[in-house]
């Protein structure tokens, strides 16, 4: 087992086009051709952390924080970045990040706070556009069933909670083969008509490169004829945040203590009551101040983040509660959900959890 094959079951889960501009997941240090040893699962790669793998052997450590966010200009051990690169780097250790990319799927960070808190009826906050293109291609016509499979393979022709969707039309196709061809029909120097099947399927745009050699590789024309175009289709799996719903509402200071329980929490910094009952909830891990007005727009009734400003607490304005419950606690669970996602694809491999509790937030209570 490599270090490569562990990343690319974690990258298909959640891809690394999907994170943001400012971020830098992925592999931080190490050889992804490397053989892994173990995986150390964890939500900061400390210096702590590192010395941790290698005590518990594990040459691959995934954490959601990226270790280096900024460039290093300089690595002499003078702050706790510099010093978990340098024992990495020194024990041949791996440090991989999955930071926003795992934000931004429907299943990823904020899915998993879903699942502890419950909630039904769930759908991203603030979905992405631009992420979605749309493959036009023409092939005689019996090789469109063999073609929409190898497509449907590649990770074409999915629609929200629809799988093997395409669009097939009927027409004829003309063409002349010159000098060097090598023709699947027709003859050199003769213009050529068929009956050929226009086949039109949308694909995630980082499965571009994916996509495209599997066509070629299955469609029988030396030449293939093909056009993509990039949609501003909204991609309802991918975004900000996540808005759901309770079984049943719950008084306020309830709801307060569900969310203390199931967080592990000792205080909420949260704006005054609203009076009202809690049923509809917006949640996002980590920093997730800036959905509080699409929450409101959606009808949220609580908005469950973190790192919240002063300034920023004025913006609920009294129409929903904004509830920060701590960054480190609102994406603790993210050490389980790398542990389900990689357990699926490696259900006899060595995945630990850290035992380093990260947090260097402390409560003085």
């Amino acid at each position: 087992m490599t270090i490569g094959e562990i990343i690319s079951a974690l990258e298909k889960f959640a891809p690394l086009h999907l994170q943001e501009d400012y971020d830098n997941a992925g592999l931080i240090t190490g050889n992804a051709s490397s053989a892994c040893t173990g995986v150390l699962l964890s939500l900061d790669a400390t210096d702590e952390v590192v010395q941790e793998a290698i005590r518990r052997n594990c040459n691959l450590i995934i954490a959601h924080h990226p270790i280096v966010f900024k460039g290093l200009k300089k690595f002499n051990g003078k702050n706790y970045v510099e010093r978990a690169i340098i024992a990495a780097i020194k024990n041949d250790i791996a440090i991989y990040a999955s930071h926003t990319n795992i934000d931004n799927v429907i299943h990823g960070v904020n899915g998993k706070m879903a699942d502890k808190l419950e909630l039904i009826h769930r759908r991203i906050l603030a979905p992405k556009a631009g992420l979605i293109c749309k493959l036009q291609l023409y092939i005689p016509q019996n090789h469109v069933a063999q073609m929409e499979n190898t497509l449907f393979e590649a990770g074409a022709g999915h629609i929200g909670n629809y799988s093997e969707c395409s669009f097939v039309s009927e027409g004829i196709g003309s063409f002349k083969p010159e000098d060097g061809a090598q023709p699947f029909v027709g003859s050199l120097g003769d213009r050529h008509t068929e009956k050929e099947t226009k086949i039109e399927m949308i694909f995630p745009i980082w499965l571009k490169n994916k996509v495209l050699n599997a066509m070629k590789d299955a469609h029988p024309y030396e030449e293939v004829a093909y056009e993509i175009t990039s949609l501003e289709n909204i991609n309802q799996q991918t975004g900000a945040g996540i808005i759901g719903e309770w079984q049943e509402a719950l008084y306020e200071r309830d709801a307060m203590e569900k969310i203390k329980s199931v967080f592990g929490l000792q205080v909420i910094r949260h704006t005054p009551f609203t009076g009202k009952k809690i049923k509809k909830l917006a949640i996002c891990g980590g920093a997730g101040s800036f959905l509080t007005k699409t929450a409101i727009a959606q009808g949220a009734d609580m908005l469950i983040t973190a790192d919240v400003k002063y300034h920023e607490f004025f913006d609920a304005e009294g129409r929903l509660i904004l509830a920060d419950i701590g960054h480190f606690e609102s994406e603790r669970y993210t050490i389980d959900l790398f542990a389900d996602v990689l357990r699926q694809k490696f259900p006899n491999f060595a995945l630990l959890k850290s035992e380093v509790n990260t947090n260097p937030v402390q409560y003085f209570l």
